[in-house]
């Protein structure tokens, strides 16, 4: 898929995720560990406004002033009226400064990104149902997560077999023992992102093996 074909889906990407922000409203839970939505709105916000703040969400240096900035930015956004302005200026996109103003940027940084933070914010409730996602959509995310696979599954040791009932498959990483893990693109990519618990995956392979997989850390 050429990327001026999955570009497409970032945008709408991020209609749906501020949209999902916003039936939330403030102090709802997420998957992130630690954050509420309105913490998750900071980190998104400033990671294309603030570059040090950005910084900080790669190198560990950074890390503690980045942590600071979303946190003081998310106790000014805890009202209904703050929190749905600071869900519309990232709605809004990045400034025209930003290196996410790029397309080719955009899509690398944001495609996973937009997907992934909608159902942490979907799928901390009791009750949510997974979402039918276009074709096209589905694709691309598949392409992302071939991108990204081996790095998300370095802490696991065992290969692993991305399995999508579509029919393709991908070889993430190789080891004397596998386990295939079989979903929609969506799913295979929330499990690689460490929303394991949540992702509708199934897996196949050695009891022990599967176990292993099920408490080992994946993700970033």
């Amino acid at each position: 898929m050429l990327i001026s074909q999955v570009m497409q889906y970032v945008e709408p990407s991020r209609e749906v995720l501020a949209e999902t922000l916003l039936a939330a409203g403030p102090g709802a839970p997420t998957l992130c560990e630690g954050w509420r939505t309105q913490e998750l709105a900071a980190h998104l916000y400033l990671r294309e406004h603030n570059p040090r703040v950005g910084l900080g969400m790669v190198l560990k240096p950074w890390k503690k002033a980045t942590d600071k900035a979303i946190a003081e930015l998310a106790a000014q956004s805890s009202t209904p009226e703050a929190f749905a302005a600071l869900v519309e200026k990232f709605r809004a996109g990045p400034p025209k400064l930003s290196p996410f103003a790029l397309k080719a940027v955009d899509h690398s940084a944001n495609l996973t990104e937009f997907f992934v933070h909608t159902e942490d914010v979907r799928r901390a409730t009791d009750r949510w149902a997974p979402r039918t996602l276009d074709a096209g959509y589905s694709q691309a995310l598949w392409a992302e997560l071939l991108k990204r696979a081996a790095i998300l599954y370095r802490g696991v040791d065992l290969g692993i077999i991305l399995v999508s009932p579509e029919g393709p498959r991908h070889v993430a990483k190789r080891a004397p023992v596998s386990v295939a893990i079989i979903g929609d693109p969506g799913e295979l990519l929330l499990h690689a992102n460490g929303r394991t618990g949540q992702a509708l995956v199934s897996f196949e392979g050695q009891p022990d093996a599967v176990a292993l997989l099920q408490t080992a850390d994946v993700g970033f």
